[in-house]
Parts: structure tokens; C-alpha cells; sequence
């Protein structure tokens, strides 16, 4: 058994559930049509396995990756050489401590993944970070939602079959959900199935910290970005008036 963040039986489940051009609620449509007009370097925060990544890459963009996950970005190396793609660069990092050795036009972190840094100044330091990493004029674009947090104590299970065969069945308990500070805690249990054997299992403890509507402008704001923009629903032209949306942001650093 191991205890991991997105180890490699969550990498396979979400290889199979999230795979390559899946898009969540239009994002990868939003994402593509947004790139397209960039002419410099585009960066994927929290890539993960290439949902997004590749998909822009098939696309014709030149898009490096960083995430934290090695078995995530090995599944990303993997099949980009399934697909007879140039290898990206993709960098092994931690946001909090990031240091690449470029600067960006376009900074993107789809499918919520900056909910994912639980403690929040360490947030605010991945935003610091990132806007570091833009060259002057570059923009941020990063979306987010509001968990269901009206059920402090819930349980689902599920079966994810795989193409060798074998299953993973994937339990899912929400532990704590803290409203004062923001942040909903699940533990999830991977356990993959060989010819009725129970043949690995992996442990993985998924926190996701969500915000204020203005109290993230706020915070971008006092990084320093500039021509702050929130919406609704990857629609530039809808704004935020319920918890249920995607809220999208756009902010610029200064030119």
C-alpha cells in the first residue's frame, strides 16, 4: 500500500476517465481558442497527464508542462510518443519553489488544479511565481469552482475496468469539510484487481481549498498583476452570479 498525491493507480484512472481532448464544461474549446492567437511560449501549470497539454499540442501550439507528479508526467512522455508527437518539455517542480528557465506569454491552469494547493499562502506564493514567470505584458488564465460543501460526511464508490484486464475500484469518503478556512478534505482508495487478486492499492488524500470571488482579485491584485478579468462558464461575456459556475480569471502582468 502506498500513500501518494497522484500516484500511478490515479494516474491510470484518470488516464481512462479524463483522457487526451476530454473537455470539462467546454474548457479545452475555451483553452484552444484563447491560445491560438500566442506567439511565444505557453505554459500548462499542473499539467498532469496531458489532457490539456496534448490536445493543444495535436493543435499545433508549442506548450511546455510543469507538475509535481512524476507518474503523471511519465503518462504524458508516454503518450505523446503514441502519438508521434514532439516531446515537450515538461519540467518535475513544485509550484511553490518554482524556478524554469523561461518566461511566458500565456500562463494557463485549467480544470481548477490551483484548488489543489491547500494551505494558502502557499497559494498566494504559486501566483507570485507564476507572475514571475510571465514576461511583461504575459497573462494568467485559470479557472475554478465551489465544491459541494453541504455534505461534511459522504462516501461513493466506483469501478474503472482496464484494457489489460485487471479493475480499479475507487472509494471515495469526503473526511472534513472547513467552511471558515475554505477547504474540503476526501480520501481516496485505489485498489486494482487481478484475476480477483487484490494486486495493488494506493492511498490518496485530496484537499481542495476554494475562494471568495473578490477575495482572489484582491490577492492578484497585490502580486502585482493588472487588467484583472472574472467570468462565468469560459463565456468572457457572462458574469459570475451563481456558486454552481466555473469562474475563469484573466490577469496581465505589467507591460
Amino acid at each position: 500500500m502506498s500513500f501518494s498525491y497522484y500516484g500511478p493507480l490515479c494516474t491510470k484512472v484518470y488516464d481512462i476517465t479524463k483522457p487526451v481532448g476530454h473537455s470539462l464544461g467546454g474548457d479545452i474549446e475555451f483553452y484552444h481558442n484563447l491560445l491560438k492567437p500566442c506567439h511565444g511560449r505557453i505554459l500548462e501549470a499542473m499539467s498532469g497527464s496531458g489532457r490539456m497539454l496534448i490536445s493543444l499540442l495535436e493543435a499545433g501550439m508549442k506548450v511546455d508542462g510543469v507538475d509535481y507528479s512524476e507518474a503523471m508526467l511519465q503518462s504524458c512522455r508516454d503518450r505523446c510518443v503514441e502519438r508521434g508527437l514532439s516531446m515537450p518539455e515538461l519540467f518535475a517542480a513544485d509550484l511553490v519553489t518554482l524556478q524554469l528557465p523561461y518566461r511566458y506569454e500565456m500562463i494557463i491552469i485549467p480544470s481548477g488544479s490551483l484548488m489543489l494547493v491547500q494551505d494558502r499562502d502557499a497559494s498566494i506564493q504559486v501566483l507570485q511565481n507564476l507572475y514571475n514567470h510571465l514576461e511583461p505584458g504575459g497573462k494568467l488564465v485559470f479557472d475554478l469552482f465551489v465544491p459541494d460543501a453541504t455534505q461534511s460526511a459522504s462516501s461513493e464508490t466506483s469501478t474503472v475496468p482496464l484494457t489489460d484486464g485487471d479493475t480499479i475500484t475507487v472509494e471515495v469518503k469526503t473526511t472534513e469539510v472547513n467552511l471558515l478556512h475554505q477547504y474540503q478534505t476526501k480520501l481516496i482508495r485505489y485498489e486494482q484487481w487481478h484475476q480477483g487478486n487484490l494486486a495493488n492499492t494506493e492511498l490518496q488524500q485530496l484537499t481542495l481549498r476554494w475562494y471568495g470571488l473578490e477575495e482572489l482579485r484582491l490577492v492578484l491584485e497585490k502580486i502585482g498583476f493588472v487588467d484583472i478579468q472574472v467570468y462565468a462558464d469560459f463565456n468572457p461575456s457572462k458574469l459570475p452570479t451563481q456558486a454552481d459556475q466555473k469562474l475563469v480569471y484573466e490577469a496581465s502582468r505589467q507591460a
